[in-house]
């Protein structure tokens, strides 16, 4: 899965109860994979209708609207 706009494989999820903490990830194969594994236990659950933000360019959506590669 890939930025709709630069074909990043990176992207990151604001946390809804501190919004200055972020969460990086990948989506590979459907599946979000976060860059730092510690991380992965305190993240918020993320779904296909959440807002996630591409790292390379300004795109934001939902999981559900990143497109397969």
């Amino acid at each position: 899965m890939v930025c709709p706009i630069c074909r990043s494989k990176q992207f990151y999820i604001k946390d809804p109860d501190d919004k200055y903490e972020t969460y990086e990830f990948e989506a590979r194969q459907g599946e979000v994979i976060f860059v730092n594994p510690q991380e992965a236990g305190n993240t918020p659950e993320i779904k296909g209708e959440h807002e996630i933000f591409c790292q390379l360019c300004s795109w934001h959506g939902s999981l559900d609207s990143v497109k397969r590669k």
